[in-house]
């Protein structure tokens, strides 16, 4: 936990370290983020503290690569790996648009595939391995690996490949459950995600 830091002190800290209790003069910067009461550090670096007034803003410097890691909200990319009847293992890829120099171990569970009718999940119509998807990360439950979820209307599968084709073909959404390939026209199931593109007008719908 950080109390003070000086010229002469540095304070080196890991990603998801706890650096100290938010107070009311308490900001965050960048390299860190709030968590139960606490400030962590999202990356590991040198930790940074500058005294405004009665305000202490404290950020974390990376040295050589940032080391970034999810945080509770993120939206990430993860690629599918494993799935069975009662949740999907994954490897995730991207923290927004941070592409990671490692990966982290990921898991959907089939409650947290979609916000309604949840007992209807079965995902083995919504996933395959090697599908790409954009999720949403939650409280972490179990050590080193991070719980996603897909309940959003623009979270779900973004790429999956053809597997009826000659060779590896992206498929093109054609709905909220199903994908096609545009060389066979066979239809696979899936969780599709609403792609909105950064370019779309205000009033655009998402509509595929």
């Amino acid at each position: 936990m950080v109390k003070t830091i000086d010229d002469k002190e540095k304070y080196i800290c890991y990603p998801g370290q706890r650096l100290c209790a938010m107070t009311e003069y308490t900001v965050g910067g960048e390299g860190t983020y709030e968590k139960l009461g606490y400030l962590h550090a999202s990356l590991s670096g040198v930790v940074r503290i500058r005294k405004q007034h009665k305000n202490n803003y404290i950020s974390v410097a990376s040295f050589g690569s940032k080391t970034v890691v999810p945080v509770v909200g993120d939206v990430v990319t993860a690629k599918i790996t494993i799935i069975n009847q009662r949740f999907a293992k994954c490897t995730i890829i991207c923290i927004g648009k941070t592409c990671l120099n490692r990966p982290y171990r990921g898991i959907l569970r089939k409650e947290d595939v979609r916000a309604t009718e949840k007992d209807k999940v079965e995902m083995y119509k919504c996933f395959r391995p090697g599908d790409i998807i954009l999720a949403r990360v939650l409280p972490q439950v179990e050590l080193n690996t991070y719980c996603l979820s897909t309940a959003e209307n623009e979270l779900g599968v973004a790429v999956a490949m053809s597997t009826r084709c000659s060779e590896p073909t992206p498929m093109v959404p054609v709905g909220w459950t199903e994908m096609q390939c545009p060389v066979t026209l066979v239809k696979e199931l899936r969780k599709v995600a609403k792609i909105v593109p950064e370019t779309a007008p205000p009033n655009y719908d998402g509509k595929i």
